[in-house]
């Protein structure tokens, strides 16, 4: 398949992403598309639409199994590797909704998608744009199986040094939300054990105890 784009993110590495597409609507992106893509009439119209599908390639060389063991369930639970949304399957596809928030021209560059609620890693290549529609795409009967909300899961995120003002303010809201979800792996539960990702150019440390994370420490990177 042809890469028609790359997606500019905050996040340089996958710890630290959201679990799923659009649930920390705050993060925001852009999709840069390649030479070949960079026409206007690729994205004509596409600015009526509010919501678009990205069909984007995971970045994993690791082998498939027939069955995963998905974090909602304890990591211990087997399912069938098509039951769940696990990057390790017979292709590394993905499949993300995120908000189209308005889309930018630029001489050099051509059209450029600015995008919000993306769980996707900072140069991760995208394959395929599609408009979300609501009329077939909300099922609002839909059945989750053993997928849950997270509502229940969410972290109480303390910052007694008030280090969370060292990241730029517009970005602020975005990595509090991305703690209070928890980017621990799901088969980790150290007290003790001190979490770091990169985010925005910083490195974030961090420490979970009794459902509350502590920030540790926020450095720049060099």
């Amino acid at each position: 398949m042809n890469i028609i784009a790359k997606v500019q993110t905050d996040f340089p590495t996958k710890f630290g992403i959201p679990r799923q597409s659009g649930i920390v609507e705050e993060l925001k992106g852009k999709i840069i598309f390649e030479p070949k893509y960079r026409s206007a009439d690729f994205v004509r119209g596409l600015e009526s639409f509010s919501h678009i599908w990205l069909i984007w390639e995971f970045a994993t060389g690791e082998n498939f199994s027939p069955t995963v063991r998905p974090p909602k369930l304890g990591g211990n639970t087997r399912v069938g590797v098509f039951a769940s949304r696990s990057p390790f399957r017979p292709n590394p596809i993905g499949l993300s909704c995120v908000k189209l928030e308005k889309i930018e021209f630029s001489e050099k560059l051509g059209p450029i998608l600015h995008i919000a609620g993306a769980d996707l890693m900072d140069k991760t290549s995208i394959f395929d744009i599609k408009p979300y529609v609501p009329y077939a795409d909300c099922h609002t009967d839909a059945s989750g199986g053993f997928s849950k909300d997270g509502s229940s899961m969410l972290l109480n995120v303390t910052d007694p040094n008030e280090l969370l003002s060292l990241i730029p303010k517009e970005k602020q809201a975005a990595l509090l939300r991305v703690l209070e979800l928890d980017p621990r792996p799901a088969y980790q539960d150290d007290e003790n054990r001190v979490y770091g990702f990169g985010f925005a150019g910083f490195e974030i440390k961090f420490t979970v105890s009794n459902k509350t994370l502590t920030v540790r420490k926020i450095e720049k990177n060099i």
